[in-house]
């Protein structure tokens, strides 16, 4: 589950004209949302579309650079990023992974909706029109290093309810929305974690 640890998404509803196609709608949610609170539901769907994995959970974040993602089904998994490092916890290992935040993120989807302002410097966007209820748009990071060929995100309304994750591998991460508070106030203990005692800490510099 780590490989998606970067996923973080965002998500909220703001006010733009009928009209608004899902690029404007991602540049408003850029500009205008700060932090989130939402549940998730997750599913990895292999190169021939078969079901690999399914999970679900929490998230909260905080623009630019801070959030809390808790993985509870199947298993529990706490990624925090605090501002400066990325910390990965897997209980059942008893394990946590820490690196520098700025260069765990790069040109990834938590760049893309948690990080800063400037979007379009690191992803060319590509609206793709409406297919079953939602309006589309593909992003493509322009860092040829990045892990993801593209992220699909799709609009319900001004709210984003989907994400579609495509790896240069051919798997495909789907993640669903809901319970979503736009620009909620979140206490600061959220952002911050304290490896447990006695668990293993490896450092990923």
């Amino acid at each position: 589950m780590t490989k998606f640890l970067l996923l973080l998404p965002a998500l909220t509803f703001w006010a733009l004209p009928a009209h608004a196609g899902s690029i404007e709608k991602l540049r408003a949610f850029v500009a205008q949302t700060q932090s989130a609170r939402a549940d998730f539901s997750q599913k990895m769907l292999g190169k021939e579309g078969e079901a690999a994995q399914a999970s679900s959970g929490k998230l909260v974040f905080s623009r630019p650079g801070k959030f809390r993602w808790e993985y509870r089904k199947p298993y529990e998994q706490l990624i925090v990023g605090d501002g400066e490092k990325l910390w990965v916890y897997d209980k059942d290992l008893n394990q946590v992974t820490v690196k520098k935040l700025r260069g765990a993120l790069g040109s990834s989807p938590a760049e893309l909706l948690a990080g800063s302002n400037e979007i379009e410097d690191h992803y060319n966007l590509d609206a793709k029109g409406v297919k079953g209820g939602l309006d589309w748009l593909d992003a493509y990071p322009t860092d040829g290093d990045s892990m993801f060929e593209k992220v699909r995100m799709g609009f319900k309304g001004n709210g984003l309810d989907t994400m579609e994750l495509h790896d240069r591998l051919g798997q495909v991460t789907v993640i669903r929305f809901s319970k979503i508070q736009r620009n909620p106030k979140l206490d600061a203990s959220a952002f911050s974690f304290t490896p447990p005692e006695g668990a293993d800490v490896l450092a990923d510099e």
